[in-house]
């Protein structure tokens, strides 16, 4: 250590003594940023051999910290020296002289930094999210900016990438991993592969843009669970084209919570599209795109769980296949509620559109279903309702079938309501059902609404204990005469919504069929 200067006796040797004797680095600077004097300690953080002179050893952070020093010190500063962080605390000394003492927080930086990616990554299971996130935090503590990409996604390639203002571009591009040296490897998750330096002159312009072409590249796998998650390309300034033994530390346990998360989200996104895929199989058609020509369609579906998309209920229009033909409409109730119940009304809707060559023999149709069910899987049974309508002029004849479900209503233009003359079965219980087949006519204007018990049999009303049931039902349909069919589903619909609150709730459909009134 070099010789401190001289002060008065006692207290300069005390100083000294501290400083020769403290574990961690400590110099004394003077006003204008010269270092006066430091321990061995010290001249290893800095790098200064013994006995050699301390000229410019001193950080710029730390020269600048030295030069705002307040009166009276007590000020704490932070930054990097070589391939550590340290935290530099600063005590008065007499000579105007300022004493730093140096602690290093390389470990307590790069935990605090693990502990903000966790947090981040975690925050979502958006595969852009994720992959945003992990570009900012690698541009902001691991170099001056990052690139990330993934695996192929349809055509091309996602791409995220950061620059040293913390703006984030996600592109889809097509690109070969191939042309990158050590970017295919990266990307292949396993066997694991170190971070690979490449010479950023030889990088395509999409990984490294001109005329801004970083000083050095890194470029980090992410692993992921199971399948690859991605790269991560660091985007490194002058001076950082190596990485320290403590930054390959951190560079890991990064791309480790990275890639663990990305695989996540990659694998959610791959679910979820097959899931809405699936879904769409289930949910119920949209009545407008399927119209058929000669009458007017309108239909209503609520699930039983606000968060669900499919339930239980189902309707289903098959147009005819032309002029003259009939076209049929079902509604039906699955026993039960939720996936199971939607997965059986999936089978059952399929196996009803494969029927459709005997749909004029409604009996006949209902026997085959019966048959599937009772031979198939699943124990739970079904009610529904056939509608066969064929337009005859300006009337439609229908012809009904119940099996196990309530019984159509007709609502006349003059608000009469009539219940159709037939009953049948429930399906998938018995090996012989029974069913009646009603045949109605509807003049211009009339309606037949077909519904499930998740309308009548909902519990609410004014002491929240009451069903809303079938007599308060045809009440209010006796108002609903010779309205338009999307208003009447919507009236009832809303009715019993209203009944049932915030209560729970059964699946609710309803399907209105109304012969086209007459223009004048």
């Amino acid at each position: 250590m070099t010789e401190p200067a001289r002060c008065d006796g006692g207290a300069r040797d005390a100083l000294g003594g501290v400083l020769r004797s403290a574990p961690c680095a400590v110099l004394s600077v003077d006003p204008s940023g010269a270092v006066v004097e430091l321990n061995d300690a010290a001249r290893a953080v800095l790098g200064v051999p013994p006995g050699g002179p301390a000229a410019g050893a001193v950080p710029g952070w730390l020269a600048d910290a030295q030069r705002s020093l307040p009166a009276g010190g007590g000020t704490v500063a932070q930054g990097p020296i070589r391939d550590r962080v340290f935290e530099a605390h600063a005590v008065p000394e007499s000579g105007s002289r300022t004493v730093w003492w140096l602690v290093d927080v390389t470990e307590r930086e790069r935990a605090a930094f693990l502990a903000e990616a966790s947090d981040e990554l975690l925050a979502s299971l958006n595969l852009e999210r994720c992959m945003e996130v992990t570009a900012r935090l690698a541009a902001r503590h691991l170099g001056d900016g990052a690139v990330v990409i993934v695996p192929r996604s349809g055509r091309g390639h996602p791409v995220t990438r950061c620059g040293p203002g913390g703006r984030v571009d996600h592109q889809e591009l097509l690109v070969d991993p191939a042309e990158v040296e050590g970017l295919a490897d990266a990307m292949r998750g396993f066997p694991p592969v170190p971070p690979r330096w490449i010479d950023p002159a030889a990088a395509p312009a999409w990984l490294a843009r001109p005329p801004d072409r970083p000083a050095a590249m890194a470029v980090v796998g992410l692993p992921g669970h199971g399948v690859p998650a991605g790269a991560l390309v660091l985007l490194r300034p002058a001076g950082r084209e190596r990485f320290s033994a403590g930054e390959e530390l951190t560079v890991r346990l990064f791309a480790a919570r990275a890639g663990a998360v990305l695989s996540a989200a990659r694998l959610y996104a791959e679910q979820a599209s097959i899931t809405a895929t699936l879904m769409a199989e289930l949910l119920p058609p949209r009545d407008r795109d399927r119209e058929p020509g000669g009458m007017e369609l309108a239909a209503r579906y609520r699930p039983a769980g606000d968060e669900d998309l499919v339930g239980g209920d189902f309707y289903d229009v098959f147009p005819a296949d032309g002029p003259g033909d009939e076209t049929l409409v079902v509604l039906g109730d699955v026993c039960g509620k939720g996936l199971e119940a939607a997965v059986l009304t999936g089978k059952i809707r399929n196996t009803l559109r494969a029927l459709l060559p005997m749909a004029g023999d409604h009996r006949r149709v209902l026997e085959l279903l019966n048959g599937a069910l009772l031979h198939g899987d699943s124990t739970r049974f079904v009610t529904l309702v056939l509608a066969s309508a064929r337009p005859r002029g300006t009337r439609l004849r229908l012809r009904l079938t119940s099996a196990g479900h309530a019984a159509p209503l007709v609502v006349r233009t003059d608000g009469t309501v009539e219940t159709a003359p037939t009953a049948g079965s429930l399906i998938g219980v018995i090996e012989e059902i029974d069913s009646t087949t009603a045949r109605v006519t509807l003049g211009p204007g009339d309606t037949c609404l077909l519904y499930t018990d998740g309308i009548t049999e909902a519990v609410g009303g004014p002491l929240g204990d009451e069903m809303f049931g079938e007599e308060r039902l045809r009440t209010e349909l006796g108002r609903c005469g010779g309205m338009h069919p999307e208003a009447l589903v919507e009236r009832v619909h809303m009715l019993a919504a209203d009944w049932v609150g915030a209560r729970r709730h059964d699946d609710m459909a309803v399907i209105a069929i109304t012969a086209p009134r007459v223009r004048a």
